[in-house]
């Protein structure tokens, strides 16, 4: 049941409420009364009761919409984990406060992942237009690489974690049988003995240390198979039957669930080892590099100290004051020129018109792209063409507004920089495709709300100095009052 948004404060609380009302956090002071905005609010109490068909009327009272989108915004600033969060809550009084719980009980860090699954991320940038602050005239477009969480994704390792996980889901089914029901063989320490010989044999580059490698990698190879075999072998026992249950069906369920999920992987992993080891094929097409987050992909951007990234290419469209107005998480390591388009029809479907100017570096040049934007209406298309021009594209590129375009343009790098430093948007944290997405929405989401607090905040010392001019009768650019 959705807990409502009005919280009748505690008598005994009051005391301590008037002096924790005189802490502040420079941070949090700017967006607070922007999370009161009730189009935000009821965007996650929307979320909430699409959890199940009574969810907003039935059952115990739960965690209420405000609360819960203060904590993902705080979540998010602070690049905290659900434990950070947890522990925070329950020791500091300017974030009780901020969120809005102070006396009360606050969840745990379990009850915090279960409720920011269901939150989908929606853009503020309604809020934005309905303030003035994105009136969507100018767009500058760039794309970036958000991580996933995993670790570096050698064949080595993920024919590890395949044991690593393939063993435990067998152990915790054999714990729920009569004994000697299925027998499972511990191969943890075999398998740390050959991923060092592995790490050792890599170091060097002499034909003996290949090949010493290649035979760890077959033993490596051999126990991952043999492991792949006894669970298949018990999940079809338990499919038909012939396992001798005698605890709970239901985490026996789970734990089928689990085998059935990570197998295909796992053999997968099989494949490219011995296509890239042993087969000599450093190009296999389709490579899994993490059983956990099987979503990642290969990304390479060109940059010198990280050619090699893995994680998911992302699309960001700026408009004017920081406003972020789209993203996208992109599939594959496209082309930047693929992108153009889209950005500007997203744009387009969002203001109800084409903006003014859109810019982009030059990544995202083609002569297709200039001609199709100005046949969407877009009257000034600022897009620095590649290789040796031409005196006319050289001209072109040298009038004023072209180049007062590229300045503009030059600002998505701290944009992009802001997001992944403090709003935590370097790494992805969520599982899951899903969860990749919904982390990369609520980082926007968060930029975004202080991005239009800082453009409010700009806007009133505006008004009071242009006040200040009209009472001592000063013109408006006459100096500060």
């Amino acid at each position: 049941m959705l807990s409502p948004t009005q919280h009748q404060s505690w008598l005994f609380y009051l005391p301590l409420a008037q002096q924790a009302a005189l802490l502040k956090d420079d941070l949090l002071e700017p967006v607070d009364h922007l999370l009161d905005d009730p189009l935000l609010v009821d965007l996650v109490r929307d979320c909430l009761a699409g959890r199940r068909p009574a969810s907003a009327r039935n059952g115990r009272p739960g965690i209420a919409p405000d609360r819960l989108l203060r904590c993902c915004v705080l979540k998010h600033l602070k690049g905290w984990s659900f434990r950070d969060l947890d522990r925070e809550l329950r020791s500091n009084l300017i974030y009780r406060r901020f969120t809005r719980f102070d006396a009360e009980a606050t969840p745990t860090y379990s009850a915090f992942s279960r409720l920011f699954a269901v939150l989908s991320p929606e853009a503020v940038v309604g809020l934005a237009r309905e303030k003035g602050a994105a009136p969507g005239h100018k767009i500058r477009i760039d794309s970036t690489v958000v991580e996933s969480n995993v670790h570096y994704p050698s064949d080595s390792t993920l024919l590890g974690d395949g044991i690593r996980v393939l063993s435990r889901a067998l152990k915790r089914m054999a714990a729920k049988c009569q004994a000697g029901a299925l027998e499972v063989v511990n191969h943890g320490r075999a398998v740390k003995h050959r991923l060092l010989e592995i790490s050792r044999a890599a170091k060097s580059l002499t034909q003996r240390s290949r090949e010493r490698m290649q035979e760890s990698y077959r033993k490596l190879l051999g126990l991952t198979r043999g492991v792949v075999r006894e669970a298949g072998q018990a999940l079809r026992r338990w499919e038909s039957g012939g396992l001798g249950v005698v605890s709970n069906w239901v985490e026996m369920e789970a734990q089928a669930s689990q085998l059935r999920h990570f197998l295909p992987l796992v053999q997968k992993v099989i494949a490219q080892t011995e296509e890239r080891v042993l087969g000599g094929n450093h190009h296999v097409a389709g490579k899994v590099l993490s059983l956990f987050e099987p979503h990642t992909q290969v990304i390479r951007k060109g940059k010198a100290h990280k050619p090699n990234e893995f994680g998911r290419l992302v699309r960001l469209d700026e408009v004017e004051n920081g406003i972020v107005s789209g993203y996208e998480v992109l599939e594959g390591n496209t082309a930047d020129t693929d992108s153009f388009l889209p950005a500007l029809e997203q744009h387009k479907d969002m203001f109800g018109q084409a903006p003014t100017l859109a810019t982009a570096d030059r990544g995202f040049f083609s002569a297709e792209n200039e001609r199709k934007a100005e046949d969407l209406g877009v009257e000034k298309v600022a897009l620095p063409a590649r290789g040796r021009l031409s005196e006319t594209g050289a001209q072109h590129q040298k009038e004023r507004w072209f180049k007062r375009a590229l300045r503009w343009r030059a600002g998505e790098e701290a944009t992009i920089s802001h997001l992944k430093n403090p709003f935590s948007m370097w790494r992805a944290f969520y599982q899951g495709e899903r969860g990749f997405q919904r982390y990369v929405g609520w980082s926007v989401i968060t930029k975004n709300l202080f991005s239009l607090a800082r453009w409010q905040e700009r806007k009133k010392r505006a008004q009071e100095e242009r006040a200040c001019c009209q009472w001592l009768e000063l013109p408006p650019d006459g100096g500060s009052c």
